[in-house]
């Protein structure tokens, strides 16, 4: 390593209480796939799930690793974001999957409507 890294991502709390210590000294950010028996000091930020299972581990390592790379590729084409680019991506909404391009339209119709009421009001 040429220098510190800017986070450490660690699987189980228990077992790497070690890493988290060091890299709170260091003033390392930690991001910790953590368990029910977890205990959060010294975590910065907690992703709850199972940490025993090669499941769960995959899951959310497979998708750190694509925003990963996902933001390498944003910093790589100058910050233009996918939206920008014309993908549409998927967003969960209560159970209901909708696109974010339908989103931000419902939010600047809303945004248009309520100021046309504030325009009414003004006059």
């Amino acid at each position: 390593m040429r220098g510190l890294p800017d986070l450490i991502f660690i699987i189980d709390q228990q077992k790497e209480e070690i890493a988290i210590a060091e890299a709170n000294k260091l003033h390392i950010p930690v991001i910790c796939l953590a368990d029910t028996n977890a205990n959060p000091d010294g975590i910065n930020y907690i992703i709850p799930g199972n940490d025993d299972a090669i499941r769960s581990i995959k899951l959310i390592v497979s998708k750190l690793a694509d925003a990963v790379l996902e933001g390498k590729e944003q910093r790589k084409n100058k910050g233009v974001t996918a939206e920008d680019a014309g993908v549409e991506e998927t967003v969960a909404k209560d159970t209901t999957v909708e696109t974010k391009a339908a989103a931000k339209k419902d939010a600047a119709a809303e945004t248009e409507a309520a100021d046309a009421v504030t325009e009414e009001g003004e006059k």
